[in-house]
């Protein structure tokens, strides 16, 4: 495992995962708009990060190119995480950022006091189903023509998680 640990730190870099920052969106906006058909614009990322009260924005960043490697958008309602938006930047694709990105999440929203994890993604996102599937997710139902690009249905996948509280 360390072995492993070490060939991916060698091919992307070393990343942190931090709260995103205003001086992080130049770099998510990359990753967005080479990520997804209709990506958000520039002040949907700034209406999260700076005014709504159940967002919660991350980055991982690299030293190395490109310096944001992946970002997510997610809210806490309740004991619930809903998971807006993840992505990871294309150059660093299946070298498990994604996986560490999704693990972070999920322990944050433990830390939070979350009971339940819930996202929706495209049945044609081979890769995303499979990064879920792995991490607990089951599908437990259809958005019908969710996606206004292609009319495309979403999956709505859920895990549960136990809450973690400080003490």
């Amino acid at each position: 495992m360390i072995a492993k640990t070490r060939r991916i730190r060698e091919r992307i870099g070393a990343f942190t995962i931090a709260p995103m920052s205003l001086e992080d969106i130049p770099g998510v906006m990359e990753i967005e708009n080479q990520s997804f058909p209709i990506p958000w614009i520039e002040s949907s990322f700034r209406y999260e990060l700076l005014e709504n009260p159940y967002a919660s924005l991350f980055v991982g960043r690299s030293r190395a190119s490109p310096p944001v490697v992946t970002f997510a958008c997610v809210w806490i309602v309740d004991q619930e995480m809903k998971i807006n938006n993840i992505a990871v930047h294309p150059r660093v694709r299946s070298q498990g950022v994604g996986t560490r990105l999704l693990r972070f999440l999920l322990d944050y929203a433990s830390s939070q006091g979350c009971r339940e994890v819930t996202l929706e993604v495209r049945p044609s996102n081979d890769a995303a189903l499979a990064l879920y599937r792995k991490a607990g997710f089951i599908p437990v139902g259809r958005r019908k023509q969710y996606y206004t690009d292609t009319h495309e249905d979403a999956i709505v996948m859920w895990r549960r998680i136990e809450p973690r509280t400080a003490g």
